[in-house]
């Protein structure tokens, strides 16, 4: 009994997002004090996508696709908002193991400025072409009649897309994992509340379900604008810090540039499969794709949040000039996620039928969304390992390494192995499936051989 009540007295200091040195003391106590919250923060975010996967999921396949086809196209802007993200916590973790908040608070500020700028013509495009871009897509006439309205909502919302994750990045990299927690917290439980409100209630359709994401997402924001302007903290935001500098935006362009490129080189790629997809298998094809890769982001996320604790603990263990413990954080952070990732591929190797069911009741769409993540499922460990290593290369500024990883595994492997493997006279829509696990596990063994060099080790931030 006296156990679980210090484990539950654990998770609520955890939860609680008191300022503390993770550079000092236990190292399992450090990467839990972090990835806790930040697991929770991206379980919430993965309920994001799959709350309006099921709302969506009772209005046809061709809204489902319609959804999935614009999440593809979103993941661009996903890039970016990571990208930037990556730049943010690199720095302000560095500067926070320096044990120098002022300059991690003007690293915070510049990066919005930067990010402000960036969006903008993100936003001005999905306004003006998103049914354009779902023809791109692959979609049908009548998708992009369902969902042209859809596209330009989310798309027109990318500011507040991008700051929600650049902002959780800044307050992650200062190592309050909590805040950023509570502001995906209230997103989503805004989006779950107001989704089916819009969706049903109003009778908005696919329009609701985008205006109740961005809503969301904007509250999200505001509520992590009040922790950085308001509420004091070791991160604080001065009018003063906004006028650019020079120095700063360069040192986080030059991390940013390839983290950015680094997720547009994964993005794309599944932008490439999901066009396969529905250019292999048609609109119901596409349905049952679209389902099983929104379970799949929904069990990812968490892991992604353990990669999230290795990226700030290798910054701010950097800062304070231990490199050893560093590594040891990494690998700590792996071995927990390869205990999660386990128990995941069991789920989704002999449960996937009834996953698939919960969302459509269509069996033709049930039929291929099951195929889909039984296969994908069978690389979840491989996913979890990768993912830690690459956010540990991130954690430290070498944005660069994991970019070209990811331009040679995603590019000039994934999308010809799936090209190849979707031809009919080898494996149809199967083929793309099977080329995403094998994907992801190279890239795992080649992030988990350079980590181990060492040479990030030596990057000046």
């Amino acid at each position: 009994m006296k156990y679980i009540q210090s484990i539950i007295r654990f998770i609520l200091r955890s939860l609680k997002g008191d300022e503390y040195d993770y550079t000092q003391g236990d190292l399992r106590q450090a990467v839990l004090l972090l990835a806790i919250p930040m697991i929770l923060e991206l379980s919430l975010e993965s309920v994001f996508a799959v709350v309006d996967m099921f709302f969506v999921g009772k209005l046809g396949p061709n809204a489902i696709a319609a959804v999935g086809l614009t999440e593809s196209l979103i993941t661009i802007v996903y890039s970016a908002a990571i990208g930037l993200s990556t730049a943010a916590t690199a720095m302000v973790s560095r500067r926070i193991g320096e044990k120098n908040p002022l300059e991690a608070s003007l690293a915070g500020t510049q990066s919005v400025v930067v990010s402000l700028i960036f969006t903008f013509g993100l936003s001005m495009a999905g306004l003006i072409w998103a049914p354009d871009l779902l023809f791109l897509m692959g979609a049908s006439a009548e998708v992009v009649e369902q969902g042209s309205t859809f596209t330009r909502i989310m798309l027109g919302g990318s500011s507040v897309i991008v700051l929600l994750f650049l902002l959780n990045g800044i307050f992650r990299g200062a190592g309050n994992a909590a805040i950023a927690m509570r502001s995906l917290w209230l997103a989503s439980g805004l989006n779950i509340l107001l989704c089916p409100l819009l969706i049903y209630g109003f009778d908005l359709g696919l329009k609701g379900a985008a205006i109740a994401t961005t809503i969301g997402r904007g509250a999200g924001v505001l509520y992590q604008v009040y922790f950085l302007f308001v509420k004091p903290g070791v991160i604080r935001f001065k009018q003063s810090d906004f006028r650019p500098r020079a120095i700063i935006i360069r040192q986080l362009i030059d991390i940013a540039w390839p983290a950015t490129f680094q997720f547009i080189i994964a993005s794309a790629s599944w932008i490439v499969l999901a066009k396969l997809v529905a250019e292999t298998g048609g609109t119901i094809a596409s349905a049952g794709y679209q389902i099983a890769i929104r379970n799949v982001v929904f069990f990812i996320l968490p892991a992604w949040g353990l990669s999230n604790a290795a990226a700030t603990l290798v910054g701010q263990h950097l800062g304070a000039s231990k490199p050893e413990r560093a590594e040891q954080s990494v690998m700590l952070c792996v071995k927990y996620n390869v205990l999660f990732m386990s128990f995941v591929t069991l789920v989704f190797v002999f449960f996937p039928g009834p996953i698939i069911a919960w969302y459509s009741k269509d069996l033709a769409v049930i039929e291929v969304g099951t195929q889909a993540l039984r296969t994908i499922g069978y690389g979840y460990i491989f996913y979890g390992i990768g993912m830690v290593m690459i956010q540990g290369l991130n954690g430290a500024g070498d944005t660069k390494t994991p970019t070209i990883i990811h331009f040679v595994c995603f590019w000039l492997f994934q999308i010809p192995l799936a090209y190849f493997l979707s031809r009919p006279n080898m494996l149809g829509i199967q083929g793309i499936f099977w080329a995403i696990p094998i994907a992801e596990t190279l890239i795992a063994i080649v992030a988990y051989l350079l980590f181990r060099q060492g040479k990030w080790k030596q990057v000046k931030v």
